[in-house]
Formats: C-alpha cells, sequence, structure tokens
C-alpha cells in the first residue's frame, strides 16, 4: 500500500490506514532516512491509539513506554545502539514478544532480533514538505 502526503495535515488519515492495514499485527519498523518524519508520524500514529502522553524519541533511553486504551505501547529508537547485545540487555523478548504494541525505529541495527512477521513502514523523502508511504506485512 502506498500514499503519498503533502504536509503535516495528512499524517492523522496515514495512521488510521497503517492500523487498519496492521490488522492484529503489533510490530511495527519504520524506516527512512535521517529527518524523512518517522518520530512525526510516530507521534501521529500514537495519538490515533488514544495515547495523550506526550511523544518523544527514545534516541538516548532506546525505548519509551507509553499507554493506550488498547494497553502498552512501546517506541524504540535502536539510531544509538553501537552493539547488538544492548538489544539483549533490555530485554527485547518481552516486548517484541510479549503481545504489546512495538514502534521500531532504525530496525535495521537489530535485524536478526526482529519477530518473523511485522508491519513495515518506509517513508520516502518527496520533497520538502511530500513524503511517500509504503506499508507492507513481513
Amino acid at each position: 500500500m502506498e500514499i503519498t502526503v503533502n504536509g503535516l495535515s495528512g499524517l492523522p488519515q496515514v495512521a488510521e490506514q497503517l492500523l487498519v492495514f496492521a490488522g492484529d499485527e503489533k510490530v511495527f519498523i519504520f524506516e527512512g532516512e535521517m529527518g524523512a518524519g518517522k518520530t512525526t508520524f510516530i507521534k501521529q500514529f500514537c495519538a490515533h491509539l488514544g495515547i495523550e502522553d506526550v511523544v518523544s524519541s527514545p534516541t538516548y533511553s532506546i525505548v519509551n513506554e507509553y499507554v493506550s486504551p488498547k494497553g502498552s505501547v512501546y517506541h524504540f529508537d535502536f539510531y544509538r545502539i553501537k552493539d547488538i547485545r544492548e538489544a539483549y540487555d533490555l530485554g527485547y523478548e518481552e516486548y517484541f514478544y510479549g503481545g504489546a504494541i512495538c514502534l521500531i525505529e532504525w530496525p535495521e541495527r537489530v535485524a536478526e532480533l526482529l519477530p518473523q512477521n511485522y508491519i513495515k513502514v518506509e517513508i520516502s523523502v518527496v520533497d520538502e514538505n511530500e513524503r511517500l508511504f509504503t506499508f507492507c506485512k513481513v
């Protein structure tokens, strides 16, 4: 599925379509270059899940937990990990296989640890304001 968005105003509709597309899947990986808008979109997706807390990038903490009406939501940012052991030390299994929603930025840094099934969200920069979102089930 592909969706092109021009500006931030289209993100709520993308979030809705992603949730419908995902069905029962709980693990989402987000790919895109630095500055593509991964965290910005995740904030909108979390709002769509009913999260009222301030959503921010867990760049330094690696994971942030939010509570939604549907349960816990874990937001990971693996950009700064230097070694896969950091993910092991974090206890990734409990998160990835615990049944909660997991939103993962920079998944390529922990590719060998990802579950077999997940939703891949690619965000491509078309121009300054326009983004192309591509969803697929893996």
